[in-house]
């Protein structure tokens, strides 16, 4: 099912708005894209100071979990692969 953005975890209406204007409109493609590639592109197309808490945001919601239960390991990693160097 193609979730909504707002309708998933971490996530609400004005991150949908923002998303959408990165071309990422629901669900399934948060996780074709994976929370990376998603995190860049919104980033990119939206250039508005984006911060590391939408990665992780992203990240939580694909897992349904609160993004400040992500334990530090998958943080690092995510920051690294979102700078290009993990």
């Amino acid at each position: 099912m193609n979730r909504r953005i707002r309708d998933l975890r971490n996530l609400g209406p004005k991150t949908e708005q923002m998303l959408a204007e990165a071309d990422v409109f629901g669900e399934d493609d948060l996780r074709d894209l994976g929370p990376v590639l998603a995190y860049q592109r919104f980033k990119f197309r939206v250039g508005r100071n984006v911060s590391l808490i939408a990665l992780y945001a992203i990240a939580a919601a694909l897992r349904n979990c609160d993004w400040r239960d992500l334990d530090g390991e998958t943080r690092r990693r995510l920051r690294d692969q979102a700078n290009g160097t993990g």
